[in-house]
């Protein structure tokens, strides 16, 4: 690590420590605990939408699933190398007001009897684009945003709102179908970009200005660096391994859960709501965790352990069937422990990815590792719908199972299971 000539930043003191406290950080909180509730809400809008207004077919719902993920593919180095080249505040403001506009097009559509699974593909597939640029930018401004010491805190309590959202979202989705229409909830999603766009917006602390213009190079060779990076460093090569195998497999998921729940168990929207948000309850508890366990235990031991936990939940998911309570039972068990332990690797990997990489270069091995996690998504997406024609949807989920187990090896032959803590901050 290069001597940078000031001192290393200490962790803010107090209860819950400082991150309570600081306004800019709470806005980025509150504004972020918005817009995911409402992203929640489209989240499981738009499968319903597909399903229950459209009648879409299992090959149809593996599509869209896909092209919601498919822009990562396109655009999400070039992400990347915009999040290092510019400031990261301007860009997220841009994509959320940009994804408020295209998500009221469908209320819109629907009004007027448009609405069709063109419509729904195109809005998935743009919005994913913007969410890319987003996410690259938001993981790579928070380490700004707080002291690097301070990271794993600022993820802590922003994986909190997301799981704290995912537990109200899916739920309020499911009342909102039933009581309003699926063009309503999704109408709640446009409002609060909107929202994140006004939080965002205000918050005051300057952004560290960018490389000047003279010192870059051409795209091509900036989006190289990240990748590069990633693959010079054994332990993001390890992670990029594992997140790319669980993807694959986890998107079987992403395209036919709803289908399974609904068609396969006999749930209604509520009820699959319910189910999805104990996922979320699970979340909120791994957030809650994250930074203890990897305080009092071996941090290999906390990320190795809580993977492996994870992907044992996940069985609950096809072994469900029977009466409808017994069956949601099931999918609740696996969801509420499987997103809880989890969201404890998924903290603790981030903060691990955030100090072993300088700040000139967090765009790029975001939108690396983002690319390489998930841009296999689309295929898991497309395979799983096309397999679930073949063999059954049952059949393909216990398939998808079995397949994440693959990604825990990539970290039991790496120096991963070594790891005591964190390493330093690399500048």
């Amino acid at each position: 690590m290069q001597d940078t000539g000031r001192p290393p930043a200490q962790p803010l003191s107090g209860r819950f420590s400082g991150l309570w406290r600081p306004p800019d950080f709470m806005k980025l909180w509150t504004g972020q605990t918005i817009s995911t509730l409402g992203s929640h809400i489209t989240g499981s809008g738009l499968p319903l939408a597909a399903l229950l207004v459209l009648s879409a077919s299992p090959a149809q719902m593996g599509a869209l699933a896909a092209v919601d993920s498919f822009p990562v593919l396109l655009v999400g180095l070039v992400a990347g190398v915009w999040a290092d080249r510019l400031r990261r505040r301007p860009i997220m403001i841009a994509a959320d007001l940009l994804r408020a506009l295209l998500l009221l097009t469908i209320p819109v559509a629907a009004f007027f009897g448009r609405l069709d699974i063109a419509q729904l593909y195109l809005v998935a597939a743009l919005a994913g684009v913007l969410t890319v640029f987003f996410d690259v930018a938001y993981q790579a401004y928070l380490p700004t945003l707080v002291e690097r010491a301070n990271v794993m805190e600022g993820n802590a309590k922003l994986t909190l709102s997301s799981s704290s959202a995912e537990v109200v979202g899916p739920g309020l989705a499911g009342v909102l179908v039933q009581a309003l229409t699926v063009p309503v909830a999704i109408l709640f999603d446009a409002l609060s970009f909107l929202v994140s766009v006004g939080s965002l917006a205000l918050i005051r602390k300057p952004e560290p200005p960018p490389a000047p213009v003279e010192e870059r190079r051409h795209a091509l060779a900036e989006m190289r660096v990240g990748l590069g990076w990633i693959a010079g460093q054994p332990l993001l090569r390890a992670f990029a391994a594992s997140a790319a195998t669980r993807s694959f497999f986890g998107n079987f998921f992403a395209a036919l859960y709803g289908l399974y729940a609904i068609r396969v168990l006999g749930l209604g929207p509520a009820a699959l709501g319910i189910t999805i948000g104990a996922g979320g309850a699970g979340g909120v508890v791994g957030a809650l965790l994250a930074g203890r366990l990897s305080s009092k235990l071996r941090l290999g031991t906390v990320l190795i352990g809580s993977l492996i936990f994870s992907n044992l939940m996940g069985f609950f998911i096809p072994l469900a069937g029977g009466p409808v309570l017994l069956a949601m039972a099931c999918l609740i068990v696996g969801q509420f422990f499987g997103d809880s332990a989890d969201t404890v690797y998924a903290i603790n990997e981030r903060s691990l990815r955030q100090s072993l990489t300088p700040d000139r270069l967090l765009g790029r091995v975001n939108a690396s590792m983002q690319l390489l996690q998930l841009g296999v998504a689309p295929l898991g997406a497309l395979a799983g719908g096309l397999l679930a024609g073949q063999i059954g949807v049952r059949a393909t989920v216990w398939l998808a199972v079995g397949g994440q187990l693959l990604g825990i090896l990539p970290l039991l032959l790496s120096q991963v299971k070594a790891l005591r803590e964190a390493p330093s901050v690399v500048e």
